[in-house]
Formats: structure tokens, C-alpha cells, sequence
């Protein structure tokens, strides 16, 4: 599995950023049972920089918390099946399915864990488990959706911990 973690801007969390968020990745990944090996890119700015990534991805001139962009259309949520026969969707020099982007705000993870009063680890680890679930087709805008995406996030953060 390769993932990248490029720090366009860096603080200090008190933690290992990179370790956590490969661990947290492998554990999503592990318990959507993803049978590929993957590739994944994620990306670490502040907000000013995540606000103009949303401006021009998604027309949503604000900064938010955590962007996906996903390199596969799923058919249904989770089912990898749907690249089998594709392989444009993998990297051609390493095999691995080239799974999707990542951009995560490190100014609203901090934010973020003083306004839920929980820990800044634990809103890394929840920022990236939510995005891995974007880049595996799940969502949360249709109440329906939020209703399969929501506890499926909460049990693998659980394991992820």
C-alpha cells in the first residue's frame, strides 16, 4: 500500500501525524474489506489554502474540515468489484489501485477538537476515516445515506483507535 502524505503546511499536534493516518487508513480500509492493494494521496494545509481547493472543486468559497476526491465511480458504496476489469484505475508500475485524493485541513482538525471537546487524535483519525469512506463511494448528504454512512464511520474509528 503506498500512501503519500505531503505537509503543504505543518504543525505540531503533539503526535505523529503520518503514522496515524497511515494506521487509520489501513484499519478502513482492512475492515471495508478492500481487497486491493492501494494508493492513496493526502494531502495537509490550512485552511486558507483548503478554502480555495473547495472554491474551485465544488464552487463553496469557505474553508471546511476534509476534502475527497475519489478516483472511482462506485455503482454501490464499497463495492470494489466494479474496478476488476478496469486497469486504467491502477498504477501501472506498482499494481495498486489508485484509490483517491485527501485534503485535510490541520487548522479545523484543531478547531474542530476543541469545539467537540474530544482530542486532536482522535479528529485526525475521524477526518480520515470519513474521507476514506468518500473514496469508497459512501456519503452522507441524503439522510438515507447518512443513515449507512454515519455508524459505519463510528465503527471503524472505534477500530481504527
Amino acid at each position: 500500500m503506498s500512501i503519500l502524505i505531503e505537509k503543504e503546511y505543518d504543525i505540531d499536534l503533539g503526535f505523529d501525524k503520518d503514522e496515524l493516518i497511515r494506521f487509520v487508513i489501513n484499519g478502513a480500509l482492512d475492515y471495508l474489506k478492500c481487497p486491493y492493494e492501494v494508493e492513496v494521496n493526502v494531502t495537509l494545509v490550512d485552511n486558507d489554502t483548503i478554502q480555495e481547493i473547495n472554491k474551485e472543486q465544488r464552487s463553496i468559497n469557505r474553508a471546511t474540515d476534509v476534502l475527497s476526491f475519489p478516483m472511482i465511480e462506485y455503482v454501490a458504496p464499497g463495492d470494489y468489484s466494479i474496478v476488476e476489469d478496469d486497469l486504467s484505475l491502477f498504477n501501472p508500475d506498482t499494481g495498486e489501485l489508485m484509490f483517491g485524493d485527501i485534503v485535510i485541513s490541520l487548522d479545523k482538525v484543531l478547531t474542530q477538537a476543541e469545539e467537540y471537546n474530544h482530542s486532536v487524535k482522535r479528529e485526525l483519525a475521524f477526518l480520515v476515516v470519513h474521507s476514506i469512506l468518500h473514496l469508497s463511494g459512501y456519503d452522507h448528504i441524503d439522510p438515507e445515506d447518512a443513515k449507512i454512512m454515519e455508524p459505519l464511520q463510528n465503527n471503524i474509528l472505534k477500530k481504527t483507535r
